[in-house]
């Protein structure tokens, strides 16, 4: 089974393209969190597993990540505009 790993970097608002983020301005949010990330991929549909204590490479403070499971349907790209989309949806 393959495993996606979404990390927090790539929904946050306050990075560049260059520096991670991989969804539009305009889909990103400041400060997203494991919590918010690991239960928008459970609105989308699938498993989410938290790891608390990753670090993304080019970062310094440790943020976590989250690996969603049974996502072989979905291209990660897709998979990371939904997740932020729900994301978005949480925090209003």
């Amino acid at each position: 089974m393959v495993e996606n790993v979404i990390w927090p970097v790539y929904l946050d608002r306050d990075r560049s393209r260059s520096g991670g983020r991989r969804v539009p301005l305009e889909d990103a949010v400041e400060e997203p969190t494991v919590d918010e990330i690991a239960s928008a991929v459970k609105q989308v549909g699938y498993d989410a597993v938290i790891e608390r204590d990753r670090t993304y490479p080019r970062e310094y403070e440790q943020r976590g990540q989250v690996l969603v499971q049974g996502a072989d349907d979905a291209s990660k790209n897709d998979l990371v505009q939904a997740v932020a989309a729900y994301v978005t949806i949480l925090r209003d």
